[in-house]
């Protein structure tokens, strides 16, 4: 297996792979002139990723295909159908962008967008993704460990939680009342858990920079814990001593719990936890067995001791 190194670009000057097609196509046909050949591209879905190396982590499972993933989304505040968040966040920008690391850290800082693409080399990790609804995904995620982010900043003695936010802007998303949850969204981890391996701050889904709907320019992947968990379109990160409030805990505790690893020997207060249904492999779905954790065994020592029922 060929290891190419990840490029030291600038995420604003990455060429959108139609452009970069299209420029090809232009320079074959004979032309001298290009107009704004320098100029840079403001990145966008559909741009291409280079320089991608493979991760052990990743299963070798049937991956869903790509319309699916990108068509059939919760983002709430791009609309509570799963097919909205694809049609109303076609023009959502995410370029410039910027995320501040504060709370219970030494040095608290802001990152913008290229930082950020720099921290770590790019990794595909194919993960599974389980909903709390019941269905589930196996996705070509491309993203880097989340510790690499979180150890921008030193954290101190105190900090045993960390605490994420997601962008809102009531111009260009729906409000809370027509979402019956509370914006902006928050979400939360303990410290040891963000700092696992297999937590992930994904940027891009099937080697291209990740789609609006899809939560861009970056967010969480937790692979062991239900989908919800993994929030999108982050904008802040504290280090905090309590665990900090969550979304949908907030919304439903009964349903939702702060952990919310995937258990199938919970259920949730509206129905089973114990099968999924897989999509994409056959038109209706393929109906499984949950597994513990995911499947995510290695994750099982985060939570010894621990009453799982309890602590859902």
């Amino acid at each position: 297996m060929i290891i190419r190194k990840a490029p030291r670009f600038r995420y604003s000057e990455i060429t959108p792979r139609k452009d970069d097609l299209s420029r090809r196509r232009f320079l074959t046909a004979g032309s001298l002139a290009f107009g704004a050949l320098g100029a840079p591209f403001a990145a966008r879905a559909g741009t291409r990723l280079e320089g991608i190396r493979k991760s052990p982590y990743s299963t070798d499972e049937f991956q869903t295909p790509y319309k699916s993933v990108t068509t059939y989304n919760n983002f709430y505040e791009f609309g509570t159908g799963k097919g909205e968040p694809s049609e109303n966040a076609r023009n959502f920008r995410t370029n410039p962008w910027s995320v501040s690391l504060e709370g219970e850290v030494v040095k608290p800082k802001t990152l913008d967008l290229d930082t950020v693409m720099k921290l770590a080399p790019l990794e595909e990790r194919v993960y599974r993704h389980r909903c709390v609804e019941g269905w589930s995904f196996v996705i070509p995620w491309v993203g880097f460990p989340l510790s690499a982010l979180l150890k921008q900043v030193q954290p101190t003695p105190k900090a045993k939680y960390v605490a994420f936010q997601s962008f809102y802007d009531p111009k260009q998303m729906i409000s809370p009342r027509e979402a019956h949850i509370d914006f902006p969204y928050i979400e939360g981890l303990r410290l040891d858990e963000a700092m696992h391996p297999l937590a992930i701050l994904a940027v891009g889904i099937y080697s291209e920079i990740l789609p609006p709907q899809n939560g861009a320019p970056f967010r969480l992947v937790i692979p062991w814990k239900y989908g919800y968990k993994s929030i999108k379109s982050i904008v802040k990160v504290r280090f905090v001593e309590k665990q900090p409030p969550t979304t949908w805990n907030l919304e439903w505790p009964q349903a939702y719990g702060f952990y919310s690893n995937v258990n199938p020997n919970v259920d949730h207060p509206t129905h089973s936890q114990a099968e999924e249904v897989r999509l994409g492999r056959t038109y209706f779905g393929e109906r499984i067995k949950t597994r513990m954790f995911n499947g995510y065994d290695e994750v099982a020592g985060l939570y010894k001791g621990m009453d799982l029922r309890k602590y859902y």
